[in-house]
């Protein structure tokens, strides 16, 4: 599952528009993280990353798959709603272990926390800056 998630990212290009941590799918991606009580939520910066596949990523936990799948599917709801996209991909829908939602300019990793721990994206992509988004 995790290299064919890295294979779909080193596949595609990043959007021309360059997105901040105020850009509306950004806030609307954390909004409907929390609505649904994701926990450990970060963000981390890509932009100044060249060999990134996306400007940012935004990583929570769930404790379960049933709540695996209500975040994923508060975000796409709310990012369709609210911004008018869809994700250009979307991988692991079917394990509910480790959903991946790529908006291309943002992807979003919603894992169990013993996935979290085992594949640490956070410590991958250690040269990214890093915020928390608890509330």
């Amino acid at each position: 599952m995790f290299l064919e998630q890295l294979d779909v990212l080193s596949s595609r290009k990043r959007g021309s528009s360059r997105l901040t941590r105020n850009s509306k799918i950004f806030k609307t991606i954390i909004k409907a993280i929390q609505e649904k009580k994701g926990e450990n939520i970060v963000s981390l910066d890509l932009r100044k990353i060249g060999e990134a596949v996306s400007e940012f990523f935004i990583i929570c936990e769930a404790t379960n798959a049933p709540q695996i799948r209500a975040i994923a599917d508060s975000i796409e709801d709310a990012v369709n709603k609210e911004c008018g996209e869809n994700p250009y991909h979307h991988e692991g829908r079917s394990t509910l272990q480790w959903v991946l939602l790529d908006y291309v300019n943002v992807v979003v990793h919603i894992l169990l926390p013993d996935n979290r721990k085992f594949y640490k994206l956070e410590e991958m992509w250690s040269d990214a800056s890093l915020m928390e988004h608890n509330d």
